[in-house]
């Protein structure tokens, strides 16, 4: 494997003057392509025609992946027992496997998190006897967005503690697919079952 120093210059095909252009290898702050994030100061390829980045060298790859694992960093929490039961039942009914309780509740808090009104629910929520009981289950979410939905969310509901949080929206899932199954919700939840299975 070459490594290559700042200043080094090499041949390399750049997508935006659809050509091969030579390249000078300079220190960069480097986006990701779906804007989720940026890679601070590594080492890129840059053309000399077009000044955009048209190389990531090998010797750069671990940096763009501790980044990226930093984003998709897990939401770890503790929830009773119980509310792992709600989940699994909600998925069945979906026509899920447990494996998408992981989507489901992603889903609910992007949704919930861009809901003012469903968002404030969750503290009513919080009141019921279901919300109580030893937390003796793990309940663990990744995902670029997560941290962003959640941070949100806790904004709208006032609920500062991520694992209340986390309970009320496995009580807002109990509530709109098991309690009072919410047909449009379980309809679109469906789509995205098929989606992923």
């Amino acid at each position: 494997m070459k490594i290559y120093k700042v200043g080094d210059e090499k041949r390399a095909a750049c997508e935006v003057c659809q050509s091969f252009q030579t390249v000078s290898f300079q220190l960069r702050d480097v986006p990701f392509s779906d804007g989720s994030g940026l890679v601070k100061n590594v080492v890129v390829g840059v053309c000399k025609t077009c000044d955009s980045v048209a190389l990531l060298p090998f010797q750069s790859v671990p940096a763009v992946k501790k980044q990226l694992e930093t984003q998709r960093k897990a939401v770890e929490s503790r929830v009773p027992a119980h509310m792992i039961d709600i989940l699994n039942l909600a998925s069945a009914k979906l026509g899920a496997t447990p494996e998408f309780i992981p989507l489901l509740m992603k889903y609910y808090i992007h949704m919930l998190a861009t809901h003012p009104v469903a968002a404030v629910q969750l503290v009513q929520l919080l009141t019921s006897e279901l919300a109580t009981g030893l937390a003796n289950k793990r309940l663990s979410l990744k995902g670029r967005e997560i941290h962003n939905d959640i941070n949100e969310l806790k904004s709208l509901s006032q609920i500062s503690n991520t694992t209340e949080l986390l309970k009320g929206v496995v009580l807002a899932i109990n509530n709109d697919v098991l309690i009072n199954p919410d047909k449009q919700r379980i309809a679109h939840l469906k789509s995205l079952v098929a989606t992923v299975a």
